[in-house]
């Protein structure tokens, strides 16, 4: 019976926050991994993983096709996690999430290479969001180029490292007001890290369906005002919360995204917060969900706290009065 490590899978944009439990599961299942990065330098916290020699990292830029020919040589399983949230200089939507995907597909079906591609809950062409554009174009370069393709759709993504809970616990350390976009109201069914690498491992172990589109979600749907008092209880931090209407969300928004960390907010973020994300309907009735795949999902509020600590008052050692 062949082992896994005659198997090599080229994951691109593996150093990133999906990327690393992604490698982690792979490591596990004794697959080879060659982890494709603009900057392999940097992608030196992954090696420890897996055993030695069975993570490698090569520089890969999708903008250069030539680059990922190169990183998919005499590779099996390609996985595209790469996504950007917010555009700089040459990393535009367009290029990384719609081109790049393409670039990605292409370089797997030459070498008749398996391909996984992650995209976006909130992908839709006829969207007002230039990200959601740019992921729907993504997925259809995929299948155009690869049929068979397995495509990913999470929800919105928490787990150590995030930028989203994380993002917000750090804001409430620093503001007494937290505001809430469009009232709060948009709703949400958040997705944890681990199990939506398990769902990518289970992809490349082949027990998904080829060339559909899952849709992965967590046990709860949630509205924005939900997670964000769920962050608050779990930091132990009593902030105001201030509803915004989208129309001065937008506004405030060409300023603040220029801001560093926790503060930056683009515009097209705030067109995002306009649609739900949630698992349709149709995706459970067929069984294209992490349900379907026999994973159990972990909830926002079991598995949160294990990270979000670091933002209490008094950090792990912060103890309610009795």
């Amino acid at each position: 019976m062949a082992s896994n490590l005659d198997t090599l899978v080229t994951v691109f944009g593996g150093s990133g926050f999906l990327g690393r439990s992604v490698v982690r599961a792979l490591c596990k299942r004794d697959y080879r991994v060659r982890v494709a990065v603009r900057r392999p330098e940097l992608a030196g916290h992954l090696q420890p993983l897996g055993r030695v020699g069975q993570v490698h990292a090569v520089q890969t830029n999708l903008r250069y096709p030539a680059s990922v020919d190169a990183a998919m040589r005499d590779s099996h399983v390609a996985i595209n996690l790469v996504g950007i949230l917010a555009e700089g200089g040459a990393q535009t939507f367009d290029a990384v999430q719609g081109k790049g995907a393409e670039t990605v597909a292409k370089a797997a079906s030459a070498v008749g290479a398996c391909m996984v591609h992650v995209s976006a809950l909130g992908a839709d062409e006829n969207s007002a969001s230039s990200y959601a554009r740019a992921k729907a174009a993504g997925e259809k370069a995929v299948l155009a180029a690869a049929p068979s393709a397995t495509i990913f759709r999470p929800s919105v993504i928490f787990g150590p490292g995030d930028q989203f809970t994380n993002r917000f616990a750090a804001l409430a350390r620093i503001s007494p007001v937290l505001p809430l976009i469009g009232g709060g109201a948009t709703k949400m069914q958040p997705v944890y890290v681990g199990d939506v690498a398990t769902a990518i491992a289970d992809a490349v172990d082949g027990k998904t369906r080829e060339g559909a589109t899952y849709e992965l979600g967590g046990p709860q749907v949630l509205t924005f005002r939900e997670i964000i008092e769920i962050i608050l209880a779990i930091t132990e931090r009593n902030r105001m919360l201030v509803s915004l209407p989208f129309w001065l969300a937008k506004f405030q928004a060409l300023f603040l995204q220029f801001a560093p960390g926790a503060l930056k907010l683009t515009p097209d973020q705030v067109m995002l917060l306009k649609s739900d994300n949630v698992v349709s309907e149709a995706a459970k009735a067929a069984g294209l969900t992490l349900e379907g795949l026999g994973i159990t999902p972990d909830s926002l509020e079991a598995i949160a706290p294990q990270y979000l600590w670091r933002f209490r008052t008094a950090g792990q050692f912060h103890r309610k009065n009795a």
